[in-house]
């Protein structure tokens, strides 16, 4: 089989049809990685034989027969990639890993015979050129102009060798995407630090320990394994009582990908270049301003203009917590060093604030969080109700599933959840859809949210940490904007938003997590049924700007990485990639032996590996719009149904149908006020 338009789909392939699960969930215990592999070749070849029949006909291009065609258009691929996309970051095996390097470079052609088709765009463009005049709607009228972008940004108007050229680049930069990400995969699991002695584990829970036992025995090892996640800075850091271990932990973590057959110091550099490459042949100076052509931020100017304006009262901050630490450590005969940081940070933390975060934990129990926190907060803030479905499978027996419907019965869509670490499964937290909401296509929403929590040993509950609750809050704001979604066109739908707009809403519902009302129910001993105390409480509110300034400049620091990766030119000498990376550091001003960037070069998946290239700036950016709608929560009554309805029906329901920043201000009622985000991180007085 082949994308080249021969491809077929058995009839007994699960994804041949519409699933006739509730809300098109596709039958994920039935679907095997065969079955996705044959439906994404045979959705390819579809979708190609369906939009040569757009190009081929006989009609004036019209907005009925180009554009709503092509939203219409790719239903197999869209399955197939709904279902193999979801599995590849929550359950790769050596199979999957061989069928998505086969994949790639097929998907990145495919793409580029849609939108690099002349007489395609031809018929887009000649719409675009009669929008005005065609009468239609709001959501429309945006949608032909997206439509329109969409095809110029990926290279529409190039003539035939740049657009083969430009073919060229796609495939070379999807194959090597696909090998950063496998690469980090692979070497975050080898990166395992393994220990044999029990002992050295002091600091941590029973629960902690039981897991790291838990992991070697996977993998048929003695002894425990301390397993790695995404970000340089290791949970464990903050606990382990053992400084050889924690630095033998953090050395492991900050080396990652960056030698050996997993070495992905090459081919961060070769993206690099191929990405400067394709800017410069699609008209634009560097890749970061290719990808701010379609942000709200809009330029590179005004990205430096925000985290230029924050760099030095972060250095500031962190320097000031450092001089702290490197008292505290000093009571110890240690002197600070990076794998130190969390460690001192937390017990600084417990002397000046008496917040022990470790003695939280039997508070946080993860179902409990997600259904008395989580799920509450949705319903008083929204009317959303979440009942379980244990008859519908997910892909793994650790999914589980719930209907969500509206206060009057009215279906929403489905919540799917993938809480606990495994082999196979990418770090990190993430959110996204297996069937996106549509009024063209039928559609309510499916989403899924992933997490990597330690799993409690059997017959005990799983704890989480602090940071792990404002995760689960955090992802759970994605899939609020995938489930509130209300549009008719799917190129709209949900989080189809601009990247640096796409956080905004998941950073608002983080303020839920500590909200009184939402914490009193949830937040409460898994042993005596005890809510959390008061004093604790005020404890955490008291701490809350303690870390902030370490916490702010590894944020800083990994996205001015990323932008400095991303202004390169084809031109630009690179040399070592280690060395190209201390220097970008350095000349961003946010160089720190004791505070590294959140992400180095060789880990970075969200820039290399993900869809955050040159965009990483994005969480803060959206932050500035996050603390200023908490701050209208606050004026407003705070967890108030009125305000969620306004929240949900202004912003979240309409995704990407209108401009983001004009949805912004229809709830705020202006543009967004710096102020609340610099008194949150403690940089007000810069």
């Amino acid at each position: 089989m082949s994308a080249d338009g021969t491809a077929s789909l058995s009839a007994d392939n699960p994804l041949a049809d519409v699933s006739e699960l509730p809300y098109r969930l596709p039958p994920l215990a039935e679907i095997t990685l065969e079955h996705c592999r044959e439906a994404l070749l045979a959705g390819m070849a579809e979708e190609r034989r369906e939009v040569a029949a757009i190009v081929g006909s006989g009609e004036a291009p019209s907005f009925e027969n180009t554009i709503v065609a092509l939203e219409r258009s790719g239903a197999l691929l869209n399955r197939a990639w709904s279902v193999f996309g979801n599995l590849s970051s929550s359950v790769a095996t050596p199979r999957l890993r061989e069928i998505e390097r086969e994949i790639a470079p097929l998907a990145a052609a495919h793409g580029d015979a849609l939108r690099l088709d002349p007489a395609l765009f031809a018929r887009v463009d000649a719409v675009h050129a009669a929008r005005h005049d065609a009468g239609l709607d709001a959501e429309s009228l945006r949608l032909v102009e997206r439509y329109h972008l969409d095809f110029v940004l990926a290279g529409a108007r190039l003539d035939d060798d740049g657009r083969a050229r430009l073919g060229e680049l796609n495939q070379e930069l999807s194959e090597l995407s696909t090998t950063f990400g496998q690469n980090l995969q692979l070497a975050t699991e080898a990166a395992a630090v393994r220990v044999e002695d029990a002992a050295r584990l002091d600091g941590l829970s029973s629960e902690e320990i039981a897991a790291a036992e838990r992991a070697a025995a996977d993998r048929g090892v003695a002894g425990y394994l301390v397993t790695l996640v995404l970000p340089t800075g290791q949970p464990v850091l903050a606990k382990l009582r053992d400084r050889e271990l924690r630095r033998r932990v953090f050395e492991a973590s900050v080396s990652r990908a960056s030698a050996g057959e997993h070495d992905n110091r090459p081919v961060a550099e070769r993206i690099a270049r191929l990405r400067a490459e394709r800017a410069r042949l699609l008209g634009f100076d560097t890749h970061a301003d290719l990808v701010l052509a379609d942000s709200t931020a809009g330029t590179t100017a005004a990205v430096d203009r925000m985290l230029g304006s924050m760099v030095a009262a972060s250095v500031a901050n962190a320097e000031a917590e450092a001089e702290v630490l490197r008292e505290v450590a000093g009571r110890d005969g240690v002197e600070l060093a990076a794998w130190d940081w969390a460690y001192y940070s937390e017990r600084v933390r417990a002397e000046r604030y008496a917040v022990d975060t470790a003695a939280l934990r039997p508070y946080f129990e993860l179902d409990r969080v997600l259904v008395d926190g989580v799920f509450r907060a949705a319903e008083l803030l929204y009317g959303l109700r979440f009942t379980p479905c244990p008859d519908l499978a997910g892909y793994h027996p650790d999914v589980r599933v719930w209907e969500v419907r509206d206060a009057d019965g009215a279906e929403v869509g489905l919540y799917l959840g993938d809480f606990f670490a495994r082999e196979g499964k990418r770090g990190g937290a993430w959110m996204s859809s297996f069937v996106r909401q549509s009024r063209l296509l039928g559609t309510r929403p499916v989403v899924v949210v992933n997490l990597n929590v330690s799993r409690a040993p059997a017959g005990r509950p799983t704890l989480l940490t602090l940071d792990e609750v404002n995760t689960l809050f955090h992802e759970f704001g994605h899939a609020l904007h995938g489930l509130s979604s209300s549009v008719t066109y799917p190129r709209f739908s949900g989080t189809a938003v601009p990247r640096d707009f796409v956080e905004f809403p998941s950073q608002v519902n983080e303020m839920w997590a500590l909200w009184p009302e939402v914490l009193a129910h949830y937040a409460r001993h898994v042993d005596t049924d005890e809510p959390l105390p008061a004093s604790v409480v005020a404890a955490i509110d008291a701490a809350a700007l303690w870390g902030e300034g370490f916490g702010t400049l590894e944020y800083l620091a990994a996205t001015l990485l990323d932008q400095a990766w991303h202004r390169v030119t084809p031109g630009t000498e690179i040399g070592d990639p280690v060395a190209f990376e201390q220097a970008a550091l350095e000349k961003a001003g946010v160089a720190s032996v004791l505070v590294p960037p959140r992400y180095r070069t060789t880990y970075f998946q969200h820039v290399f590996a993900g869809g955050y290239s040159a965009g990483y700036y994005s969480y803060i950016w959206s932050e500035v719009l996050d603390a200023d709608t908490v701050e209208w929560f606050k004026e407003n009554g705070g967890l108030r149904r009125e305000n969620g309805d306004v929240f949900r029906e202004r912003l979240l329901a309409v995704g990407g149908s209108v401009d983001p920043l004009a949805a912004f201000r229809a709830v705020r009622g202006r543009d967004a006020d710096p102020g609340p985000l610099l008194r949150r991180r403690g940089l007000a007085q810069s």
